[in-house]
């Protein structure tokens, strides 16, 4: 696929390798949007949460992993963003008393999503990676996902270095697979504006792909 020619089609599966995976973090089903029964429900839930049930807090990662995920790769490496997920639920799970709007949930936590991802920055000390030898499977298994992780490395770095209000959503768009009635439901933005962010972000997105491309392809002189 080329690089310009991003659509809502190809989306999830270029992005594939950077998308959140329940799986890799936390054995837990993963669910989408809520309609307003639900959200009752989540208040409950809430509520619940701050009581000390823990099993309420495992239904509000439930709905929250993707986008505590995708602000996170917003702004950190990839290779970080799993433990740094683990740790803005206990983070938030400490805090729990002190939210003081039920119904601001999700902007909160969305708050301690960004707040952690800017101490990681703060905090972060380069280490020395150990490489491990691969064996004949694992190696020729890493070549026939290379191109396919690379293609995705170069798109997420395009979104990653686009404004701040385009980034975040369209990640959570085209990363994390939500939609926009989901993104505005979950962070606490109005329907309006992550609309509009995700129509202004794609078509820059586009516009930075195409450039990319045509670069790509000019020949030397």
């Amino acid at each position: 696929m080329r690089l310009s020619n991003i659509s809502s089609k190809a989306e999830r599966n270029v992005f594939g390798p950077f998308a959140f995976n329940s799986r890799s973090v936390r054995r837990r089903r993963i669910v989408t949007v809520w309609p307003g029964t639900e959200a009752r429900e989540e208040h409950a839930l809430v509520h619940a949460a701050r009581e000390g049930d823990r099993a309420a807090f495992g239904r509000l990662y439930d709905r929250y992993a993707r986008m505590v995920h995708g602000i996170l790769l917003a702004r950190v490496p990839p290779p970080e963003v799993d433990d740094l997920v683990q740790e803005v639920f206990l983070s938030a799970l400490r805090q729990l008393h002190a939210l003081r709007e039920i119904s601001r949930f999700g902007a909160w936590l969305a708050t301690i999503t960004r707040n952690r991802a800017n101490d990681y920055f703060r905090r972060a000390i380069p280490d020395k990676k150990v490489t491990l030898p691969m064996d004949e499977n694992e190696a020729e298994n890493r070549s026939n996902d290379q191109a396919a992780e690379e293609q995705a490395a170069i798109i997420l770095e395009v979104v990653r270095a686009l404004p701040e209000p385009y980034r975040e959503p369209l990640i959570l768009r085209l990363v994390e697979g939500m939609t926009g009635p989901e993104i505005a439901a979950r962070t606490g933005l109005t329907h309006g504006s992550v609309r509009v962010n995700l129509c202004r972000g794609m078509q820059l997105l586009r516009e930075k792909l195409g450039e990319s491309a045509k670069a790509h392809h000019e020949p030397e002189e």
